[in-house]
């Protein structure tokens, strides 16, 4: 990056920072952080003075700004009463209340209303210039007044606000005071996974500033926005300066590395396009960033300067050599693998503690071998995408969910098209949506929008999918990201939990997993909760967790071959009861070892190899077995066992209702014992992989050879593979395969097929 950006993107300040006055001086030695069940080593090193002070929007950055996070007065009051007229304490912005962080630690229902002030001075190098106070994030009602005055109000949970209070503000002495009303979750509005009642998947509400709230100071006709058109095909640049003055002029500098590469002005206000030489591609093994420089230039004077960057990068969707549809970046079909990122924090809640804690995640992310990651209902700081283009992470970009809850959950439409919203909250949803398309439509790692996620909220589904992708045709559209599926999007998205598995490849969309695995791991001293933690499976042992999650890797390799696109594992860390993540929830203990997960990952990323069924399941057309619900005679897993009494059925065995199950003959005792003949007209010479529906624990056996054994259920078809005896076992021609399942609870079904995985054609290697 340029010398301008680098130092203020990447350093503590800007050239003005953090400005403290009267009572936060006063108050800063007696803060102190609220009670929490956990801290991070971040959160622990927090002070007044420390609190967020980097600049916070590396799209565009100027030289001067006024941090304004630190100690602010605070009162709580009911939702109808007037400004107070003495307050409560003091408070640490940019954490929410209900946050240790905040030094307050307390929860705000929606009766409740929260009231910020502070004063400050404006630097006396600002005179002559617009004034301008700005909101990164404040959750969700604000309303303003600088100096007693309105200056106005936003409705939001996670978009940039501002206000021009040049007219309002004098050198010193000023004075900011907010009023915050968050429903939370009594309300339709976008709001991720909180809820007042925090258990299971849902988290702890949050209400208020979350975000750095700065002064900056903006010429008359300076730049407000700055959007960026690469163009991979042509090697050009389209800039596009936004709120210049008709007549201003304008240059930019283009560098790479430091050194310049391009130089071009504009005689008008207008788009610039700018051709470079041999461009150099962003992708997540070589993440390419372009500095740019723009002056504005009026009666030949430098009235504005802004530093800013871009990458030449290009998604979409494309068939492969083999006809499948898949992701292409930058013209090549590249699997993704990502992590479910919630993006939470023991001490901070919605907002990190520090941005080295923020940029630490995503650095874990990386060491894993990760080329992606999706955000989870929940919009970040503009730096953690910054951070994402930096690093190299692709980046799936949820829609904060809403809609109306029942007892802390989310309606889910699972047949209607609508969930039953009044049209004032959609209205505010296609607000917020729009406003966060806007806000972060910048950064090249995000390349793919999640209007939907499940059923939270679902409503007008198709027209607003067709709506994201007209506003945005740069960028790819999931269509929702699991659940009821509305037949269009980019993408068509399972959840399948612990799974994996996919959706059939489909002639013009993309099949991808947007979550699955789940695999728990408690880690004494490290819980939010001591007990009631849960995944979607608990482990005792990190072992037993890095032998499970080796398998549910190792287990995509057939889908990539059939077509699966990408896959997201839920999830990078614990999250309060949660306790599937790859981190703990304080960030103190990595559940796997990164180099040997790293090769893991690694083995996902070459050309797709390609899959050929040996002996298909009961999916399509019941398969011939015979079957006994009394347990037989030792023996009966050895191909001499007479089973000519065993009864003579289709498969696949169990009850109606099984998720995932396609049940051709009812099986409801708890056990039963199958037998078949596989017959193969020569030896397959690929790996071999049984594609398995069990519920629950089963045992298989090819000519009385264990193949494979499994523990609990799937609620779809699986892949796993043949164990290396029961490979050796097989012969060409007639094949015995014998089955063992048992069942504990709930569904039960049991089916099975052959499947043989082979390396990618030649030409697909090239």
């Amino acid at each position: 990056m340029t010398r301008t950006l680098m130092a203020i993107v990447l350093s503590s300040c800007g050239a003005v920072g953090t400005l403290l006055t009267g009572s936060a001086l006063s108050g800063a030695a007696a803060w102190q952080p609220a009670a929490a069940p956990l801290m991070t080593k971040w959160g622990r090193k927090v002070t007044p003075e420390t609190a967020w002070p980097e600049y916070p929007r590396p799209q565009w950055v100027r030289s001067q700004w006024l941090n304004l996070n630190g100690l602010w007065d605070y009162a709580i009051t009911p939702r109808q009463a007037e400004r107070p007229q003495q307050w409560q304490g003091q408070i640490l912005v940019p954490y929410p209340v209900e946050s240790a962080l905040s030094g307050v630690g307390q929860s705000v229902s929606p009766e409740q209303v929260v009231w910020y002030h502070r004063r400050f001075d404006v630097p006396a190098a600002w005179q002559g210039q617009r004034i301008w106070l700005r909101f990164q994030a404040v959750d969700w009602e604000a309303t303003v007044w600088v100096n007693g005055q309105q200056v106005g109000s936003h409705r939001g949970m996670s978009d940039p606000f501002s206000f021009d209070i040049t007219e309002l503000v004098r050198a010193k002495d000023n004075e900011v005071v907010v009023r915050v009303w968050d429903p939370t979750d009594s309300g339709a509005q976008p709001r991720g996974k909180q809820v007042r009642q925090p258990h299971g998947i849902w988290y702890t509400s949050v209400t208020g500033i979350w975000q750095t709230v700065w002064l900056e100071p903006v010429p008359a006709g300076g730049v407000q926005r700055l959007e960026f058109a690469p163009d991979l095909d042509s090697g050009q640049v389209t800039i596009m300066p936004h709120g210049l003055r008709p007549g201003d002029r304008y240059r930019v500098t283009i560098r790479l590395n430091g050194r310049s590469v391009a130089q071009a002005s504009a005689n008008d206000a207008g788009p610039l396009t700018v051709r470079l030489e041999q461009p150099q591609w962003w992708t997540p093994d070589t993440p390419t960033l372009y500095e740019v420089t723009l002056e504005v230039l009026r009666e030949g004077q430098v009235v504005d300067r802004v530093d800013s960057y871009f990458a030449f990068r290009q998604v979409r969707v494309a068939k492969d050599e083999q006809g499948i549809p898949r992701i292409f970046l930058n013209g090549r079909p590249l699997f993704q693998l990502g992590t479910l990122d919630q993006g939470w924090w023991p001490d901070g809640l919605l907002t990190p503690p520090s941005d080295a804690a923020m940029r630490y995640d995503l650095e874990v992310l990386k060491q894993l071998g990760f080329n992606m990651l999706r955000k989870h209902v929940k919009v970040e700081p503009a730096r953690y995408y910054y951070h994402c283009d930096r690093l190299g992470l692709l980046v799936w970009q949820d829609m904060p969910s809403g809609g109306i809850p029942s007892q802390g959950h989310f309606i889910a439409p699972q047949a209607a098209e609508d969930a039953p919203l009044r049209p004032q909250d959609k209205q505010q949803f296609r607000t917020e949506l729009q406003a966060m398309i806007d806000h972060l439509r910048f950064f090249p790692c995000i390349i793919v929008w999640v209007p939907f996620n499940e059923g939270w909220g679902q409503h007008d589904t198709n027209e607003i999918l067709q709506w994201v992708k007209k506003y945005d045709p740069s960028r790819l559209v999931d269509g929702p990201s699991g659940w009821t599926d509305r037949g269009f999007g980019d993408l068509k998205d399972l959840h399948s939990y612990p799974g994996p598995a996919m959706f059939p490849v489909m002639p013009d969309r993309v099949s991808v997993l947007g979550e699955f695995g789940g695999l728990g791991l408690p880690v004494p001293g490290h819980l939010w909760k001591q007990k009631d933690n849960w995944g979607y499976r608990t482990f005792r042992t990190m072992d037993e967790l890095r032998q499970n999650y080796a398998l549910l890797i190792r287990r995509l390799q057939p889908l990539i071959a059939k077509g699966l696109a990408a896959a997201v594992y839920t999830q990078t860390t614990d999250v309060e009861s949660e306790v599937n993540g790859l981190l703990t929830y304080d960030r103190e203990v990595l559940k796997l070892d990164p180099a040997e997960t790293r090769r893991w990952h690694q083995m996902l990323f070459g050309p797709p190899p390609r899959y050929r069924e040996l002996i298909p399941t009961s999916e399509k057309a019941g398969r011939p077995w015979r079957y006994t619900l009394r347990a037989p005679a030792n023996g009966w897993e050895k191909p001499a066992f007479d089973d000519r009494n065993w009864t003579e059925a289709v498969g696949g065995f169990g009850t109606a209702g099984t998720p995932g199950a396609i049940v051709r003959t009812e099986w409801k005792t708890p056990d039963i014992w199958l037998r078949t003949v596989w017959e193969l007209a020569e030896l397959p010479q690929g790996e071999l992989w049984l594609r398995i529906h069990h519920d629950e624990d089963a045992e298989v056996y090819i000519n009385g050879v264990l193949a494979a054994r499994t523990v609990g259920y799937t609620t779809d078809y699986v892949e796993i593979p043949l164990s290396a005896a029961a490979r050796q076992a097989l012969r060409p021609g007639k094949n015995i395969v014998a089955v063992h399942c048992r069942q504990t609870g709930g569904g039960q079904y049991i089916d099975l097929g052959l499947g043989e995985l082979l390396p990618a054609a030649s030409k697909d290697r090239k």
